[in-house]
């Protein structure tokens, strides 16, 4: 039995969605076109990845309920999310794609029973096993790794992540009750 179960899964996916969202709203829109370096995806291509990546998992793990990944055709699938997150969308449309997805993955998650989440399913090489729960994991690992990039991108472009805003406020706080 796994003590961790959807609605935690959910909450903690929530409240990573929400600070990229931050991330996103922070970064002006004029910047979304920047590349950090080349070859690598345009800030708001960067978000826009990250806002429809969970359709990945909710296709694997919800509508096909796959207990195998072996021979799945990842590259077919590569090709459609490239597609799909290639095209051009404002600032606001960005927003409105993380906000609406986001929601939509976790109320999906919030639904999960320990029964779901300990399903084992087998990786593409045949041989290895993971839990269920540990591959819907790997939609928020996915995206903390992404907004991660995204701080820094916000560091070269002059702005202050708002996590780091936070922490140096309940410093100044501390400090000030201390004095």
């Amino acid at each position: 039995m796994i003590p961790y179960g959807g609605k935690d899964l959910a909450s903690a996916f929530r409240k990573v969605r929400k600070n990229t969202i931050q991330v996103a709203e922070d970064i002006p829109e004029s910047d979304y076109d920047h590349e950090a370096a080349s070859e690598c995806r345009s800030v708001g291509r960067m978000l826009t990845h990250m806002a429809i990546a969970t359709r990945m998992w909710d296709e694997l793990h919800r509508k096909q309920r796959l207990t195998t990944l072996v021979g799945l055709n990842f590259l077919a699938m590569k090709e459609r999310f490239d597609a799909e997150e290639a095209k051009v969308r404002s600032k606001a449309e960005i927003l409105e794609l993380l906000r609406t997805e986001g929601d939509e993955f976790a109320a999906w998650l919030d639904t999960l029973t320990p029964e779901l989440l300990a399903e084992m399913v087998t990786e593409p090489d045949g041989k290895t096993r993971r839990s269920r729960f540990e591959h819907l994991l790997g939609a928020k690992e996915h995206e903390m790794h992404h907004r991660a990039q995204l701080m820094l991108i916000e560091r070269q472009l002059g702005i202050v992540p708002h996590l780091t805003r936070q922490f140096q406020e309940r410093v100044a706080q501390m400090r000030a009750a201390k004095a």
